[in-house]
């Protein structure tokens, strides 16, 4: 008789989100209660992972089955997490859940620490995304996020080594152990070799660069609390003052400075957190546009600004 026991907890990746979010194979046992894994071009075959960043964004949504549904961005200096929390999620892991909305609300950043299961989905276009959906998660302090990035940068460079070392043996599991790979990333190694050719893994030591450097505080505003919202009358936001333009563009160039974690602050992100501090979205906008033309800031890449230096 076969037994009716769930298969063994996963061991959980701390991981970046530019490599776990450029994956795009999965792999998923027959058995009922077997895991499925998301597989990375740097081979690890992940289940279930340790990720943080800035929350940058927590909306609720209603599914067409009656149950709510809240989804979400959290940003590392690579790139985007997303996530989801349903009626499914633990007490504690609602109960912070609510707790984040409402401050997104207003516009305070959060940084955030979480485990969280990975899922793979393929669209009827045939596009693959990948999300995560979070088992247990806390806020934590730039001290902690500091922790979290040196570690995953050192677990990040050693999943580098292994695929790295594998490259220059025989696509096959003796080969790999052979070459040192050890054997946690053997199965991983194998099939993203067949899955994703040749790669470029160079992106990811400038994703370890720009990791460390907010880790080492080169960059500490990326990990520090935007200043909260004050209380202001429509006096404080006419748009024919020049005085509120000039404070409108200062708090443009604060938040941008505040969140930027490398790579820039995305348009959407710039003008939520504009009028959560009590200003006209369409006044923000146009100052945003204004900074940009007068090289204050600039695009690294369209829809996202950085400060000139």
């Amino acid at each position: 008789m076969q037994s009716s026991g769930r298969a063994k907890r996963q061991p959980a990746w701390h991981m970046l989100a530019s490599e776990f979010s450029e994956a795009s194979l999965n792999e998923k046992g027959s058995g009922e209660y077997d895991p499925s894994f998301v597989i990375t071009k740097l081979g690890a075959k992940v289940n279930r992972v340790v990720v943080a960043g800035l929350l940058e964004r927590l909306e609720v949504r209603e599914t067409s089955n009656g149950s709510t549904l809240y989804q979400g961005q959290m940003r590392d200096p690579s790139g985007l997490h997303y996530f989801s929390v349903g009626d499914y999620a633990s007490e504690s892991m609602r109960e912070l859940t609510l707790s984040l909305v409402e401050k997104t609300e207003v516009g305070e950043p959060v940084l955030l620490l979480m485990v969280a299961k990975s899922r793979w989905y393929q669209t009827d276009e045939g596009a693959i995304y990948t999300s995560l959906r979070p088992e247990e998660a806390c806020e934590i302090d730039a001290q902690q996020y500091a922790l979290w990035l040196t570690r995953t940068c050192e677990d990040t460079l050693q999943r580098m080594k292994h695929f790295t070392d594998s490259l220059a043996a025989e696509p096959t599991r003796e080969g790999l152990v052979n070459a040192g790979v050890p054997e946690h990333m053997i199965d991983g190694l194998l099939v993203s070799r067949n899955h994703y050719g040749e790669i470029d893994i160079e992106n990811y030591t400038l994703n370890i660069m720009q990791a460390l450097d907010i880790a080492e505080g080169r960059m500490e505003a990326a990990s520090q609390p935007v200043a909260a919202p004050t209380p202001r009358t429509d006096d404080d936001t006419d748009e024919s003052s020049p005085s509120g333009e000039s404070e409108v563009k200062d708090s443009i160039i604060s938040i941008i400075e505040q969140l930027d974690q490398g790579d820039g602050v995305d348009f959407e992100t710039v003008l939520t957190n504009a009028v959560a501090r009590g200003f006209d979205r369409s006044l923000a906008e146009e100052k945003l546009d204004e900074l940009s033309n007068e090289g204050t800031l600039h695009e690294p890449r369209f829809g996202w600004f950085r400060i000139v230096a």
